[in-house]
Protein backbone atom coordinates (compact mmCIF):
# COMPACT_ATOMS: atom_id res chain seq x y z
CA UNK A 1 0.00 0.00 0.00
CA UNK A 2 1.86 3.26 -1.17
CA UNK A 3 1.83 6.26 1.41
CA UNK A 4 -0.10 9.08 1.78
CA UNK A 5 -0.74 11.49 -1.09
CA UNK A 6 1.29 15.07 -0.38
CA UNK A 7 -0.77 18.14 -1.32
CA UNK A 8 0.00 20.20 -4.33
CA UNK A 9 -0.46 23.81 -2.92
CA UNK A 10 -0.24 25.35 0.38
CA UNK A 11 -3.87 25.83 0.86
CA UNK A 12 -4.11 21.58 0.20
CA UNK A 13 -1.92 21.73 3.17
CA UNK A 14 -3.32 23.70 5.40
CA UNK A 15 -6.59 21.96 4.92
CA UNK A 16 -5.24 18.42 5.34
CA UNK A 17 -2.55 19.09 8.33
CA UNK A 18 -4.91 22.03 10.44
CA UNK A 19 -5.35 19.67 13.53
CA UNK A 20 -3.12 17.31 15.71
CA UNK A 21 -5.23 14.23 14.99
CA UNK A 22 -4.80 14.64 11.07
CA UNK A 23 -0.97 14.91 11.69
CA UNK A 24 -1.07 11.81 13.70
CA UNK A 25 -3.21 9.90 11.38
CA UNK A 26 -0.58 10.92 8.66
CA UNK A 27 2.41 9.63 10.51
CA UNK A 28 0.58 6.44 11.62
CA UNK A 29 -0.08 5.95 7.80
CA UNK A 30 3.52 6.85 6.29
CA UNK A 31 4.94 4.51 9.50
CA UNK A 32 3.11 1.52 8.69
CA UNK A 33 1.69 1.75 5.04
CA UNK A 34 0.86 -1.71 5.00
CA UNK A 35 -0.84 -1.59 8.93
CA UNK A 36 0.84 -1.54 11.85
CA UNK A 37 3.44 -4.30 12.97
CA UNK A 38 5.17 -4.47 16.32
CA UNK A 39 8.56 -3.70 16.26
CA UNK A 40 9.38 -6.37 18.88
CA UNK A 41 7.46 -9.13 17.89
CA UNK A 42 6.08 -8.34 14.67
CA UNK A 43 2.03 -8.75 15.60
CA UNK A 44 0.01 -7.16 13.51
CA UNK A 45 -2.51 -6.69 16.51
CA UNK A 46 -2.39 -3.32 18.38
CA UNK A 47 -4.56 -1.38 20.72
CA UNK A 48 -4.56 2.09 20.66
CA UNK A 49 -3.67 4.65 23.42
CA UNK A 50 -5.08 7.56 22.13
CA UNK A 51 -5.10 9.66 25.24
CA UNK A 52 -0.82 8.99 24.97
CA UNK A 53 -0.61 8.95 21.28
CA UNK A 54 0.90 5.10 21.98
CA UNK A 55 -0.24 1.77 20.05
CA UNK A 56 0.29 -1.08 22.33
CA UNK A 57 0.84 -4.44 20.45
CA UNK A 58 -1.98 -7.07 21.76
CA UNK A 59 1.03 -9.91 21.36
CA UNK A 60 3.99 -8.52 23.79
CA UNK A 61 2.28 -5.41 25.29
CA UNK A 62 5.02 -3.27 23.47
CA UNK A 63 3.69 -0.02 23.24
CA UNK A 64 5.20 2.35 19.64
CA UNK A 65 5.07 6.14 19.16
CA UNK A 66 4.79 7.12 15.37
CA UNK A 67 7.19 9.81 16.43
CA UNK A 68 10.11 7.64 17.62
CA UNK A 69 13.27 7.50 15.95
CA UNK A 70 12.32 10.78 14.02
CA UNK A 71 12.95 14.85 14.75
CA UNK A 72 9.48 14.51 16.64
CA UNK A 73 10.60 12.40 19.34
CA UNK A 74 9.26 13.60 22.45
CA UNK A 75 9.06 17.08 21.18
CA UNK A 76 6.20 19.40 22.91
CA UNK A 77 5.94 21.88 19.64
CA UNK A 78 2.36 21.01 18.33
CA UNK A 79 2.47 18.64 15.63
CA UNK A 80 0.89 21.29 13.38
CA UNK A 81 3.87 23.54 13.96
CA UNK A 82 6.51 20.84 13.08
CA UNK A 83 4.51 19.68 9.94
CA UNK A 84 4.40 23.45 8.47
CA UNK A 85 7.82 24.26 9.22
CA UNK A 86 8.86 20.73 7.20
CA UNK A 87 6.42 22.15 4.38
CA UNK A 88 8.17 25.66 4.82
CA UNK A 89 11.67 23.87 4.30
CA UNK A 90 10.68 21.23 1.46
CA UNK A 91 8.53 24.19 -1.27
CA UNK A 92 10.67 27.05 -0.21
CA UNK A 93 13.50 27.08 -2.79
CA UNK A 94 15.91 29.69 -1.54
CA UNK A 95 15.51 28.10 2.04
CA UNK A 96 14.51 29.97 5.57
CA UNK A 97 16.00 31.22 8.02
CA UNK A 98 14.82 30.46 12.21
CA UNK A 99 14.29 34.27 12.18
CA UNK A 100 12.20 33.89 8.51
CA UNK A 101 10.84 30.67 10.25
CA UNK A 102 9.55 32.09 13.47
CA UNK A 103 7.87 34.82 11.76
CA UNK A 104 6.18 32.13 9.17
CA UNK A 105 4.80 29.79 11.54
CA UNK A 106 3.95 32.76 14.63
CA UNK A 107 6.43 31.42 17.05
CA UNK A 108 6.62 33.74 20.43
CA UNK A 109 10.50 32.40 20.74
CA UNK A 110 13.11 32.19 18.48
CA UNK A 111 14.72 29.64 19.78
CA UNK A 112 12.03 27.37 19.41
CA UNK A 113 12.13 27.96 15.47
CA UNK A 114 15.89 27.43 15.86
CA UNK A 115 15.76 23.89 17.45
CA UNK A 116 13.21 23.21 14.88
CA UNK A 117 15.28 24.19 11.79
CA UNK A 118 18.28 22.94 12.97
CA UNK A 119 16.81 19.34 13.83
CA UNK A 120 14.99 19.48 10.36
CA UNK A 121 18.49 19.86 9.00
CA UNK A 122 20.31 17.27 10.64
CA UNK A 123 16.97 14.78 9.42
CA UNK A 124 18.49 16.50 5.68
CA UNK A 125 20.90 13.19 5.71
CA UNK A 126 19.84 10.05 5.23
CA UNK A 127 21.93 7.19 6.78
CA UNK A 128 20.91 4.67 4.38
CA UNK A 129 21.33 6.96 1.28
CA UNK A 130 22.48 5.22 -1.78
CA UNK A 131 25.87 6.31 -3.27
CA UNK A 132 26.04 8.12 -6.91
CA UNK A 133 26.61 5.42 -9.51
CA UNK A 134 26.98 5.53 -13.71
CA UNK A 135 29.17 8.53 -14.84
CA UNK A 136 30.08 11.37 -12.20
CA UNK A 137 32.18 14.14 -12.40
CA UNK A 138 33.66 15.28 -9.21
CA UNK A 139 36.27 18.56 -8.86
CA UNK A 140 36.57 20.80 -5.96
CA UNK A 141 36.93 24.77 -5.65
CA UNK A 142 36.93 27.40 -2.69
CA UNK A 143 33.64 28.53 -1.71
CA UNK A 144 33.26 32.23 0.60
CA UNK A 145 32.35 35.50 -0.03
CA UNK A 146 35.45 38.08 -0.50
CA UNK A 147 36.39 40.46 2.50
CA UNK A 148 37.61 43.63 2.28
CA UNK A 149 40.70 44.51 2.70
CA UNK A 150 41.83 40.84 1.78
CA UNK A 151 44.04 40.28 -0.62
CA UNK A 152 45.84 37.24 -2.18
CA UNK A 153 46.68 34.62 0.19
CA UNK A 154 45.19 36.30 2.74
CA UNK A 155 41.55 36.38 0.75
CA UNK A 156 42.41 32.57 0.02
CA UNK A 157 42.97 31.48 3.59
CA UNK A 158 39.67 32.61 4.77
CA UNK A 159 37.97 30.44 1.88
CA UNK A 160 36.90 26.57 2.51
CA UNK A 161 38.01 24.00 0.03
CA UNK A 162 34.69 21.49 -0.80
CA UNK A 163 34.79 18.61 -3.23
CA UNK A 164 31.67 17.84 -5.13
CA UNK A 165 30.52 14.53 -7.40
CA UNK A 166 27.20 15.13 -9.66
CA UNK A 167 25.86 12.46 -11.74
CA UNK A 168 25.80 12.98 -15.18
CA UNK A 169 22.41 12.37 -16.18
CA UNK A 170 22.20 13.02 -19.90
CA UNK A 171 22.67 16.91 -20.52
CA UNK A 172 21.51 17.34 -17.12
CA UNK A 173 22.43 16.34 -13.54
CA UNK A 174 21.62 13.54 -10.90
CA UNK A 175 22.07 14.24 -7.57
CA UNK A 176 24.98 15.47 -5.92
CA UNK A 177 27.34 15.43 -2.86
CA UNK A 178 29.05 18.10 -1.26
CA UNK A 179 31.92 17.88 1.99
CA UNK A 180 34.27 19.73 3.41
CA UNK A 181 38.04 18.70 2.72
CA UNK A 182 40.66 20.01 4.62
CA UNK A 183 43.16 20.05 1.34
CA UNK A 184 43.22 18.76 -1.83
CA UNK A 185 45.47 15.65 -1.24
CA UNK A 186 44.55 12.48 -2.50
CA UNK A 187 43.79 11.46 1.10
CA UNK A 188 41.11 14.16 1.12
CA UNK A 189 39.72 13.90 -2.41
CA UNK A 190 40.10 10.30 -3.18
CA UNK A 191 38.58 9.61 0.20
CA UNK A 192 35.38 11.61 -0.78
CA UNK A 193 34.60 10.03 -3.86
CA UNK A 194 35.02 6.58 -1.95
CA UNK A 195 32.45 7.30 0.22
CA UNK A 196 30.02 8.82 -1.90
CA UNK A 197 30.31 7.09 -5.23
CA UNK A 198 29.37 3.46 -6.12
CA UNK A 199 33.04 1.70 -7.43
CA UNK A 200 33.04 0.46 -10.88
CA UNK A 201 31.40 3.91 -11.62
CA UNK A 202 33.05 6.34 -14.30
CA UNK A 203 34.52 9.30 -12.55
CA UNK A 204 35.29 12.71 -14.49
CA UNK A 205 38.17 14.81 -13.18
CA UNK A 206 40.87 17.58 -14.30
CA UNK A 207 44.07 16.42 -14.03
CA UNK A 208 44.92 17.63 -10.65
CA UNK A 209 46.77 14.14 -8.81
CA UNK A 210 44.37 14.18 -5.83
CA UNK A 211 42.15 12.40 -7.99
CA UNK A 212 44.52 9.83 -9.84
CA UNK A 213 44.60 6.86 -6.97
CA UNK A 214 40.85 6.61 -8.28
CA UNK A 215 42.15 3.95 -11.33
CA UNK A 216 43.49 1.70 -9.08
CA UNK A 217 40.67 1.91 -6.49
CA UNK A 218 37.59 0.40 -8.24
CA UNK A 219 36.71 3.59 -10.58
CA UNK A 220 36.64 4.27 -14.34
CA UNK A 221 38.59 7.55 -14.20
CA UNK A 222 38.09 9.70 -16.55
CA UNK A 223 40.94 12.57 -16.27
CA UNK A 224 41.12 15.40 -18.85
CA UNK A 225 43.71 17.91 -18.05
CA UNK A 226 42.78 21.49 -18.54
CA UNK A 227 45.37 23.64 -19.36
CA UNK A 228 46.34 27.14 -18.00
CA UNK A 229 42.86 28.72 -18.60
CA UNK A 230 40.64 28.27 -15.56
CA UNK A 231 37.71 28.89 -17.62
CA UNK A 232 38.25 25.29 -19.51
CA UNK A 233 37.23 23.67 -16.58
CA UNK A 234 33.82 24.73 -16.36
CA UNK A 235 33.72 23.72 -19.81
CA UNK A 236 35.11 20.26 -19.47
CA UNK A 237 33.00 19.30 -15.92
CA UNK A 238 29.82 21.84 -16.59
CA UNK A 239 27.97 19.95 -14.31
CA UNK A 240 30.20 19.96 -11.09
CA UNK A 241 30.91 23.81 -11.73
CA UNK A 242 27.13 24.67 -12.07
CA UNK A 243 26.48 23.48 -9.12
CA UNK A 244 29.21 25.20 -7.56
CA UNK A 245 27.56 28.49 -8.46
CA UNK A 246 24.50 27.76 -7.30
CA UNK A 247 26.11 27.03 -4.51
CA UNK A 248 27.75 30.40 -4.02
CA UNK A 249 24.44 32.27 -5.36
CA UNK A 250 22.27 30.39 -2.46
CA UNK A 251 25.09 30.86 0.45
CA UNK A 252 25.14 34.74 -0.59
CA UNK A 253 21.95 35.49 -1.26
CA UNK A 254 20.22 33.65 1.48
CA UNK A 255 22.14 32.80 4.28
CA UNK A 256 24.66 36.46 3.25
CA UNK A 257 27.70 33.82 3.95
CA UNK A 258 28.35 31.35 6.16
CA UNK A 259 31.07 30.75 9.04
CA UNK A 260 33.57 28.25 7.72
CA UNK A 261 33.23 25.55 11.12
CA UNK A 262 29.12 25.91 9.99
CA UNK A 263 29.70 25.39 6.44
CA UNK A 264 28.96 21.68 6.23
CA UNK A 265 25.38 21.95 7.76
CA UNK A 266 24.33 24.15 4.82
CA UNK A 267 26.40 21.94 1.91
CA UNK A 268 23.98 19.01 3.58
CA UNK A 269 20.76 21.40 2.87
CA UNK A 270 22.00 22.62 -0.24
CA UNK A 271 22.40 18.63 -1.45
CA UNK A 272 18.96 17.76 0.20
CA UNK A 273 17.21 20.67 -2.16
CA UNK A 274 19.00 19.87 -4.89
CA UNK A 275 18.47 16.38 -5.19
CA UNK A 276 14.57 16.61 -4.22
CA UNK A 277 13.72 19.71 -6.40
CA UNK A 278 11.36 17.24 -8.06
CA UNK A 279 9.81 15.45 -5.56
CA UNK A 280 8.40 17.49 -2.47
CA UNK A 281 6.25 14.64 -1.15
CA UNK A 282 9.90 12.87 -0.55
CA UNK A 283 11.90 15.65 0.73
CA UNK A 284 8.61 16.00 3.38
CA UNK A 285 8.76 12.73 4.51
CA UNK A 286 12.49 12.43 5.23
CA UNK A 287 12.64 15.88 6.98
CA UNK A 288 9.99 14.29 9.54
CA UNK A 289 11.96 10.89 9.35
CA UNK A 290 9.41 8.78 8.35
CA UNK A 291 11.36 6.95 5.51
CA UNK A 292 14.44 6.19 7.76
CA UNK A 293 14.96 6.61 11.26
CA UNK A 294 17.25 8.51 13.10
CA UNK A 295 19.09 8.47 16.30
CA UNK A 296 17.38 10.80 18.71
CA UNK A 297 18.85 14.80 18.60
CA UNK A 298 20.21 16.26 21.58
CA UNK A 299 20.39 19.88 22.62
CA UNK A 300 24.47 19.44 22.71
CA UNK A 301 24.35 18.22 19.66
CA UNK A 302 22.43 20.89 18.30
CA UNK A 303 24.61 23.66 20.34
CA UNK A 304 27.74 22.13 18.91
CA UNK A 305 26.79 22.46 15.43
CA UNK A 306 25.57 25.74 14.41
CA UNK A 307 25.18 29.11 16.50
CA UNK A 308 23.03 31.32 14.01
CA UNK A 309 20.16 30.64 11.97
Amino acid sequence: MPRPGFPRNRAQFQQGFSTEDACWAYLAASRWPDGYRCPRCGDDRARELRRRRLWRCLGCGYDTSVTAGTVLHRTRTPLTQWFAAAYLVTTHTPGLSALQLQRQLGLSRYETAWVMLQKLRRAMIRPDREPLYGEVEADEAYVGAPEVGLRGGRELAEKSLIVAAVEIRGRGSGRVRLAVVPDASARSLTGFVQRQVKPGSVVRTDGWQGYAPLGSLGYRHRPRTRGEDPRRAAKLLPRVHRVFGNLQTWLRGTHHGVWRKHLQVYLDEFAFRFNRRRTPQAGFQTLLGLGTLHEPTTYKQLYAGESTG
